[in-house]
């Protein structure tokens, strides 16, 4: 079968829709299975001006063919793929007492804005995205808005009620503390803009920080809120506690 044609049932299989998506996933060592584009020679074109360290392979895999009804939505770029969805296991990662934060979304309801969680959180350097509830977080409006980045790092569920031994630091905007330092392999729990994280979530808690906001401005966009936290926090990412006086550390 199409590997295109697989993919549409196949919760295996994932739809890489543009460019920088190829790109990125062949730069973190993505299982990809075809790809095509409407023109090739653009694409080879674009490799060549934006990056030249994936261009070999992407002349490799290419093939030229049209691309309506194969996908649902042509990227503007002109190019599409498919790729195995990586196997994660949340236990494992979150077994681990050491190292980056992992970030966790209870809940989140917008794929896009799920995407924009994983893309800064690749940046930053986490450990992982895992989220709870139903959305799925390998949703091709996700894949869409990390650019590829997925591939990047653990991206997966998690059970809310095996959440492991990383010390779990909630971002709460009636939080005692601002956000300062995090500890070593810290698990960084966001909820909704609107409601927050849950009680329960909340109650699990070893801190639970705010960011420090003008006074009037309610919350923060999701991936804003965890591209802040990720990067006032990351201090080396090392074994410093979260400070409750409330001073941001300009120390590193």
């Amino acid at each position: 079968m199409d590997a295109f044609a697989a993919a549409r049932t196949d919760a295996g299989l994932v739809l890489l829709e543009g460019f920088h998506a190829l790109k990125h996933a062949l730069r973190f060592g993505a299982d990809l299975l075809a790809a095509a584009a409407a023109d090739a020679g653009a694409v080879d074109r674009l490799a060549e001006r934006l990056a030249p360290d994936v261009r070999p392979a992407l002349a490799a895999l290419v093939v030229e063919r049209p691309l309506d009804g194969l996908v649902g939505r042509v990227p503007h770029t002109g190019v599409v793929a498919v790729a195995r969805r990586p196997r994660v296991d949340s236990r494992v990662l979150l077994a681990a007492a050491a190292g980056p934060p992992v970030v966790l979304l209870e809940d989140p309801r917008h794929p896009g804005n799920l995407g924009a969680v994983v893309r800064v959180a690749a940046a930053a350097g986490a450990a992982g995205v895992l989220t709870t509830g139903e959305r799925d977080p390998w949703d091709p409006a996700a894949l869409r808005g990390s650019a590829g980045l997925h591939f990047a790092l653990p991206v997966g569920r998690a059970d809310p009620a095996a959440l492991g031994d990383r010390p779990l630091v909630v971002l709460d905007p009636e939080g005692p503390a601002e956000l300062a330092a995090l500890p070593e392999g810290a698990l960084l729990a966001f909820g909704s803009e609107r409601d927050g994280v849950s009680a329960a979530l909340a109650s699990r808690a070893c801190a639970r920080v705010r960011i420090p906001m003008r006074a009037g401005v309610s919350s923060l966009n999701l991936a804003t809120a965890v591209a802040v936290a990720l990067y006032i926090g990351r201090s080396g990412f090392s074994q410093r506690s979260i400070v409750q006086t409330g001073r941001i550390p300009t120390d590193s």
